[in-house]
């Protein structure tokens, strides 16, 4: 049985993550928890989040999902983290004014556009957040990308973004008015800022890498 903890600290659509990680397989047992031995005793561990960064925190601290975070990264466990949970494991986000991340991996999340307005290459201005398709280059031959064509599409939704201070965990970029880091690596740790759950083919082809995944790169 294929054990995946996806941890629940009361931000995240746990249960679409779950479901889509269910349907890959009737060996594929999921869990929805905040139990720190449920969490790292699992074969593999899915960190999401969504919604403002300074609450999100907040739980992970409360709860104590920093300690367990850091602890399954060390130990090699394969984490997939998305959308807020991998700004989460920055340093630090601007989003409410100035919040203190994991600092699990170096950089930091910016707004788009800052205090701005944010505009397309042809001038044309940009909404915020950012919802919608986007096309990821595949910046390393990583294993989660294995069966899915570079420069697929996968769905974003947010008004933050990841800007890495070690350009070597670049996974993937896309554009939205910029460049950015559409996904991130570092040993056993893979973290994205779309929802695969919500990018059909191709996402699920990432959760089911996932599911392969020994935590080597």
């Amino acid at each position: 049985m294929n054990n995946v903890a996806v941890i629940d600290y009361g931000m995240g659509n746990l249960h679409s993550v779950s479901k889509a990680l269910e349907s890959l397989g009737n060996d594929v047992r999921v869990t929805i928890t905040s139990d720190a031995d449920v969490i790292l005793s699992a074969d593999r561990i899915v960190f999401p989040g969504v919604g403002a960064i300074r609450d999100c925190m907040a739980e992970i601290r409360r709860l104590g999902v920093d300690a367990i975070v850091s602890e399954a990264v060390a130990a090699g466990k394969p984490v997939l983290a998305i959308c807020v949970g991998m700004q989460a494991l920055m340093d630090f986000s601007e989003e409410n004014g100035h919040v203190e991340c994991l600092g699990i991996l170096p950089g930091e999340v910016k707004r788009f556009g800052g205090s701005g307005v944010l505009f397309d290459a042809e001038g044309e201005r940009l909404k915020v957040p950012h919802m919608g398709w986007n096309n990821v280059r595949q910046m390393t031959g990583h294993p989660l990308w294995q069966g899915i064509d570079d420069n697929s599409r996968f769905y974003f939704v947010h008004s933050y973004f990841v800007e890495p201070a070690d350009h070597s965990q670049l996974a993937g970029e896309t554009e939205y008015g910029h460049r950015f880091a559409a996904a991130l690596s570092k040993n056993s740790l893979f973290a994205v800022q779309f929802h695969p759950e919500k990018s059909q083919h191709c996402g699920l082809q990432l959760l089911r890498n996932f599911l392969a995944w020994d935590g080597q790169c």
